[in-house]
């Protein structure tokens, strides 16, 4: 019997560990950290070995083959270790892509990932597709091969889900975009980052469809220089194309095999410039997957955005309170930034991931009337904007800073969190961060 050992007992490892069981591999699941009482009930439901709190090298290194969640890095000792000795180190989707015929929609990008997949999602389920919905999203995509026989799968694909990808293949991938990111997991080198976004097309056929940023440089660049076997389908908001999805005069134009079809922007729940190419990218796919028109158009007017990604939370005294709490870097603030229309008292701050915040001065500059600070490093945050904004605040935790920002903000102002950092100093994630967040508001 083959041993297949799962490190991390989170999401991905557990459902990895479920289709492990299903698939007859001798499954150990090991976790450094605790295991959540929720995982460790499922594991014993499946009668599945585990560990937690400890790595036990000679269990660990009798694998045939071993699974790493994504929040381990690749430059972790064990992880070494394991290659050195010629055992096969992957990711969740790699090794659930190994049992399911299923058409893949693989969606990665350094922002506008979540977006893009729900939207995916909706378009596909709205018309009655087969359709499942996972990877860095919702339920474990091998959780769900192992429970269900969905005919399409929409994946959100990190990039630490890409780098353990060996043969695992989306019939339609996409790239929403990519800015410097995780820069800290890839030695501040950000060729090896977009390597890792371009692992989504590398097994890619003639038969296969690639979806991405005209208009995004990095991208293009990386293209001329590695050429893909799929056919490219590009979205554009500058250049009118033949093939691919453009912007003219409020309306988004598909054009695909002769077919144009136009659907004005009004029709859009999701709103700023970004969303719109999220959009594009969505109903390309749907577009190649043979959603009808009119389905396409319905479906984009009943879409609610994702979860803490420029979420309204509530109106206090004629302050608008807004969560972007899964804005984990500066491009996403930025785009942030630019949906604001009105003076913004923005919240800032947590784990800085290598971030040069100047591309965000002169929207900072137009927009931003006061900065409230939430971390426990904001040197940089105050050196980069003491000269822009007269009032910087710094805060210890989500109630702080709305009390703040309810203190300085004024009728028609906007509060926004939007805090271009990871969020593993004072929360458990952009989750929990986003929570507290809209527990204060809630509390004011």
């Amino acid at each position: 019997m083959k041993k297949l050992v799962v490190l991390g007992g989170g999401e991905s490892g557990v459902g990895t560990a479920i289709l492990g069981k299903k698939q007859g591999f001798d499954v150990f699941v090991s976790d450094f950290g605790e295991i959540s009482q929720e995982y460790k009930e499922v594991l014993l439901q499946y009668n599945i070995n585990f560990e937690e709190k400890q790595h036990t090298r000679e269990v660990i290194f009798k694998a045939d083959v071993v699974m790493k969640s994504p929040g381990i890095p690749d430059k972790v000792p064990v992880i070494q270790e394991l290659r050195s000795e010629g055992i096969s180190v992957i990711s969740e989707i790699e090794f659930a892509g190994r049992y399911t015929n299923a058409n893949i929609i693989g969606i990665t990008g350094s922002n506008g990932k979540t977006t893009t997949t729900l939207l995916t999602y909706h378009l596909l389920k709205n018309t009655g597709c087969n359709v499942g919905i996972g990877g860095n999203i919702g339920e474990s995509f091998a959780k769900q091969v192992a429970q269900n026989s969905y005919e399409n799968y929409v994946l959100e694909l990190s990039s630490f889900q890409l780098d353990g990808v060996e043969d695992f293949n989306s019939h339609i991938a996409m790239i929403t975009n990519i800015t410097p990111d995780h820069l800290d997991r890839y030695d501040y080198d950000f060729n090896k980052y977009i390597t890792s976004k371009f692992r989504i097309v590398k097994n890619q056929t003639l038969n296969d469809f690639f979806i991405y940023d005209l208009d995004d440089k990095v991208i293009t660049n990386w293209l001329k220089a590695n050429p893909v076997k799929s056919k490219l389908v590009p979205f554009s908001m500058k250049k009118e194309l033949n093939y691919g999805a453009f912007f003219r005069e409020n309306n988004i134009v598909i054009r695909l095999n002769e077919e144009e079809y136009i659907m004005n922007t009004s029709y859009l729940t999701v709103k700023g410039k970004h969303n719109t190419k999220n959009a594009m990218a969505s109903m390309l796919a749907a577009k190649l997957l043979k959603v009808r028109n009119q389905s396409i158009t319905e479906s984009m007017s009943s879409f609610e955005g994702a979860e803490h990604r420029l979420e309204k939370v509530l109106k206090v005294e004629g302050v608008s309170y807004i969560n972007d709490s899964k804005a984990t870097n500066v491009n996403a603030t930025f785009y942030a930034l630019e949906c604001m229309d009105k003076p913004t008292v923005w919240i800032v701050g947590g784990v800085d991931k290598g971030n040069d915040y100047s591309d965000l001065l002169p929207l900072v500059r137009e927009k931003v009337k006061a900065i409230i600070c939430l971390g426990l490093d904001n040197q940089k945050i105050i050196n980069t904007f003491q000269n822009v904004v007269e009032v910087i605040v710094e805060t210890a935790g989500a109630e702080e800073a709305v009390k703040v920002s309810h203190k300085l903000a004024e009728k028609n102002d906007v509060v926004l969190l939007s805090p271009a950092c990871a969020s593993f100093d004072l929360f458990d994630d952009y989750e929990d961060r986003g929570r507290q967040f809209k527990s204060a508001v809630r509390s004011l």
